[in-house]
């Protein structure tokens, strides 16, 4: 039977593909039932708080830079959304004196325009917002090395080569509108794929890559980051691919409904503990990898009720 045809952008493969059934099975999902989805490789939190919320967000970065030695450097991936945990990073190290030296920070992605990721200052850029909100507030006796923060730019090379450099304890992130991680969004349905959507396996084997962005995560990036100016939102990212993230030892991810809502966050959760990865939905993807957690806000689960 043919997919269905998605009902926001024309041309692309997106959750709005899916059998409806598995859509209604996702969005009838209490909070009790997230939790119970968790699975081996697979393990869902929920936080009654913001505070703990955060700060435990926060803490995974401290997790993977203290497992960092002179003989066998260790860091983190990082996104920006949300960004709420960054501070605290800075706080955190700065309060407990945690040496950086060893440690590595690998940043998920970067606007790109005309061709060329973006320079730090360009307003939206994700390498400025790491540094000023997280690495500038570091005591500079504690500060990670230069050339220990990795950042993708025009050229992914040196960013790819850098995950040979150090282990990536843990690749942290949230979840867009159009179920991505990083920008790793649904592809066009074109070509060989325009009837079915490219198989999980052809899509693991994606690394970093200048991405065309799908129009959600256009319209959800003008929302969160312009007040709507989707005019002056780039249309296109390098971004940390697939192949990277399985050299991820644990992948976390951020539920918090602001980027995405109710019946995305649970969808995802849904796909990952059922093993039904779906390039449509690229984060069901994580459905094979060996450790995944979820993370929720409480208040933020919501219900995914019809209502005026």
């Amino acid at each position: 039977m043919a997919r269905n045809e998605s009902k926001v952008a024309a041309g692309w493969w997106d959750f709005t593909t899916l059998d409806k059934d598995i859509l209604d099975a996702a969005a009838a999902l209490t909070a009790d039932d997230l939790v119970g989805l968790s699975r081996d490789g697979f393990t869902v939190s929920i936080y009654d708080t913001v505070q703990e919320f955060y700060n435990a967000q926060a803490l995974e970065y401290i997790e993977a830079w203290r497992q960092a030695t002179p003989d066998r450097p260790a860091g983190i991936c990082g996104p920006i959304g949300p960004v709420e945990q960054l501070p605290l990073v800075a706080q955190i190290v700065n309060a407990i004196g945690l040496d950086l030296k060893h440690a590595h920070f690998w940043g998920m992605d970067e606007w790109v325009v005309d061709g060329k990721t973006v320079p730090v200052t360009h307003p939206l850029s994700f390498e400025r917002a790491d540094m000023e909100m997280l690495f500038n507030r570091i005591r500079p006796e504690l500060a990670m090395p230069r050339e220990n923060l990795h950042f993708p730019g025009t050229d992914p090379k040196p960013f790819i080569d850098s995950w040979d450099q150090a282990r990536c304890v843990i690749m942290q992130g949230g979840q867009g509108e159009v179920k991505h991680w990083a920008f790793n969004d649904p592809p066009r349905r074109t070509g060989e794929y325009a009837d079915t959507p490219m198989p999980p396996a052809e899509y693991r084997k994606l690394g970093t890559r200048l991405v065309n962005l799908h129009p959600l995560t256009m319209i959800q990036n003008a929302r969160s980051s312009g007040g709507g100016r989707v005019q002056d939102v780039p249309n296109q990212a390098m971004t940390v691919g697939p192949r990277e993230t399985w050299k991820a030892e644990t992948v976390s991810i951020w539920q918090r409904a602001i980027d995405d809502n109710p019946l995305g966050i649970r969808l995802t959760a849904y796909m990952i503990s059922k093993k039904m990865p779906d390039t449509a939905v690229p984060m069901s993807l994580l459905a094979d990898h060996p450790q995944v957690r979820f993370n929720y806000l409480r208040s933020s689960i919501g219900e995914c009720v019809l209502k005026i």
